[in-house]
């Protein structure tokens, strides 16, 4: 899910910008929080050094945790915590997400580094985490200016973006420190139940004002399209270190080198399991020369950039891991049917008053588009 671009009037649509105020009602005690960041980065070793006082901006594209830029003179850092409001169990987890990067990033290049784990509440009300900034160019809406002079690059970051999904699902966790990560044994059948609990928490009333009819006529196909994914859950071939939340506004390039992704982002839910869950989320994720006008994958525009096919974004991955990709519809499908839950915990957020971003309040909207496609590619598939 991406902010609106800005077309400035000309009606050419614009890449959001990556930077911008904080936005009303997501400040925190900033004093607190440079205090704290004074003290402990200066007892790691290695940890760069902070001169001048602390300037915050927001990261504002992203959908649910808050990401913040910290600057101290020529030090820049990255701090994220979560949304405000009731979280789900087990999501928003900036343990886990400092577990990964503290320990990734001197294995894999595409890991930012992770420095401090905060969850003294004390500080800004929830646990933080405090990380690297990479500098680059993420793809939201269109290609950027810096890139757009390259030939073919939609089609050459698609790849890259997969190519760098099959390094991490080839990578030995416990070689990278994070053997311990998750439990891959039944992790499908965990995420369907989990998910699935997820969904009775936030499921809407069919007979609440705020429930659109459309909505309210959805609610059966995501019971449906459940018990169709718990019936047919395909056995795993693997344990992979799984990002969880794979696409491509997750990721970012280095404007000179459109073939290689220069960092992943948003390691939040990252564990061990099946990698086909990372894939499946990619492709559910992704928009392809044969949807229709309507399709819930991506955005129309994200569409028009030149990205490879989802056939073709399949075969690299199976090219580039030698795993078999045959069950792959299922996990796709299960993307989408999880999506669908995801944009109603966003949509429920915005409701209860826990978030001010109006990007939010027309979310719910896209259920009945999402389950009815996660039905089709099920059905497409037996």
């Amino acid at each position: 899910m991406t902010a609106a671009a800005n077309d400035g009037g000309t009606g050419a649509i614009e890449a959001p910008a990556e930077l911008a105020a904080v936005r009303p009602g997501e400040h925190l005690d900033w004093v607190a929080l440079e205090t704290y960041l004074r003290e402990r980065l200066g007892e790691l070793d290695d940890a760069p050094a902070l001169d001048g006082p602390m300037v915050v901006e927001q990261f504002p594209n992203g959908s649910a945790n808050l990401t913040y830029l910290l600057r101290f003179g020529a030090c820049e850092l990255v701090m994220r915590r979560p949304p405000f409001g009731v979280v789900a169990p087990g999501a928003h987890d900036m343990r886990r997400e400092f577990r990964v990067l503290s320990k990734l990033w001197r294995h894999w290049d595409k890991a930012p580094r992770g420095y401090l784990f905060c969850n003294d509440h004390d500080v800004i009300g929830s646990d933080f985490v405090v990380m690297e900034r990479r500098v680059g160019d993420v793809i939201r809406l269109v290609v950027p200016p810096s890139m757009t002079h390259h030939r073919d690059v939609g089609r050459r970051v698609g790849l890259a973006l997969v190519d760098a999904m099959a390094e991490m699902h080839v990578l030995d966790p416990a070689s990278c420190g994070v053997g311990d990560l998750g439990r891959p044994d039944g992790f499908v059948t965990r995420q369907v139940s989990g998910w699935k609990q997820r969904w009775d928490l936030v499921r809407p009333e069919p007979d609440d004002p705020a429930t659109s009819a459309a909505v309210a006529a959805a609610l059966p196909l995501m019971d449906e399209v459940y018990e169709r994914l718990l019936a047919s859950i395909p056995p795993s071939q693997r344990a992979s270190i799984v990002h969880n939340d794979l696409k491509l506004d997750n990721c970012q390039f280095v404007a000179s080198d459109p073939d290689r992704v220069g960092a992943i982002f948003d390691w939040d839910m990252a564990t061990l399991g099946d990698p086909l869950i990372d894939l499946g989320t990619l492709l559910g994720y992704w928009p392809d020369p044969s949807d229709p006008p309507d399709s819930p994958r991506g955005t129309p525009a994200l569409g028009q950039i030149g990205l490879p096919s989802r056939k073709d974004v399949t075969q690299r991955y199976v090219e580039r891991t030698g795993f078999d990709a045959g069950p792959i519809a299922w996990h796709e499908a299960f993307a989408m049917w999880k999506t669908a839950v995801v944009v109603q915990q966003l949509y429920r957020r915005w409701a209860r008053g826990e978030s001010t971003d109006e990007r939010m309040s027309l979310l719910a909207d896209r259920i009945p588009n999402l389950v009815a496609t996660a039905r089709a590619v099920l059905r497409d598939a037996s």
